[in-house]
């Protein structure tokens, strides 16, 4: 099952905070994943398809609750791939549609209204709502184990407009994008899905990307520093990889007891330890000198070691 199925079958249990959130919920339904049907005496229909089982339940349980109209359900399965059932919520032409769409705002009068759904969205429990009916008429999410991506589809760019508009009302940074024939309105950050959850009500949904979201940053967070204290290793053994071979060629070219007792000291210390690191050769050195004296008498014996290896080409 996949992540977004399972936030939908979770938000298909949820219920409204008042019958205005309903009305918002069952509005989104049908301008995501649902279509008008016309039969006789200019009536209206809706046809509703969902592979969620769940979903179809829901739009079902909010048309009979809004509205006493027939309807049906129907199950078909797919012929391609994977197979799956579709489920398909067909409400029957009758008046009674006609008055259950104008209560919803999708119809004005005799003509069907593609702008926003604003007159019932004045609420922020009612664009809450919205928002979750959007997400189960035609949203996805992918499994935080992966990148962090939410999306709502649509085939109407008024709508993708509008939905933009309502998560930036909610403090949700949505986006807007086009992807052949349809519009996505998508979140690809990982705090704004999970406000984008909490927002509509899937809270058991939020509660498993946030377990899972925190192991996958502090495993990132342990790889970084892993990483950063292995470049710091691999820099510290090639410095002193270099500071032995300069150290070697000044005792072939002129030996270690010419050297000033200081560059001596160092040296000898280097060639004793040769992969210890600056606090390691302070510690060999009983502290008689610190990291900075070491590292700047290792820094003499380099250019020492690049005037003699020039001198002798």
């Amino acid at each position: 099952m996949s992540f977004s199925t399972e936030v939908k079958n979770e938000l298909a249990r949820v219920t409204g905070e008042h019958d205005c959130c309903y009305a918002a919920e069952l509005a989104a339904l049908i301008r995501m994943g649902g279509a008008m049907s016309i039969g006789g005496n200019s009536n209206l229909g809706i046809n509703f398809s969902s592979e969620n089982a769940a979903v179809a339940r829901k739009v079902l349980s909010l048309i009979k609750r809004h509205s006493d109209i027939k309807t049906e359900v129907v199950v078909t399965r797919g012929r391609r791939l994977k197979k799956n059932n579709t489920y398909h919520v067909r409400v029957i032409p009758s008046p009674g549609v006609n008055q259950l769409l104008a209560s919803l705002g999708i119809m004005r009068g005799d003509s069907l209204n593609v702008q926003s759904d604003s007159g019932i969205l004045r609420k922020a429990c009612c664009r809450r709502a919205y928002l979750r009916g959007a997400f189960l008429g035609g949203g996805s999410v992918n499994r935080p184990e992966g990148s962090y991506h939410l999306e709502l589809v649509t085939g109407n760019a008024e709508l993708a407009k509008s939905l933009v508009k309502i998560m930036r009302s909610l403090s949700l940074p949505g986006r807007q994008t086009e992807r052949k024939d349809d519009y996505i309105v998508y979140l690809k950050d990982g705090n704004a899905i999970t406000a984008f959850l909490q927002i509509i009500g899937a809270h058991n949904a939020l509660l498993t990307f946030e377990n899972v979201r925190v192991v996958k940053d502090m495993r990132n967070q342990v790889n970084r520093l892993v990483n950063c204290e292995t470049a710091n290793l691999q820099k510290t053994v090639n410095a002193a990889v270099r500071q032995v071979e300069s150290i070697r060629l000044i005792e072939r070219t002129i030996g270690l007891d010419k050297l000033p007792p200081p560059l001596r000291e160092v040296a000898e210390a280097r060639l004793a330890y040769p992969e210890a690191t600056l606090s390691e050769l302070v510690e060999a050195l009983e502290g008689r000198v610190g990291k900075s004296g070491i590292n700047h008498r290792l820094r003499k014996l380099g250019e020492l070691a690049q005037e003699l290896g020039a001198g002798s080409c």
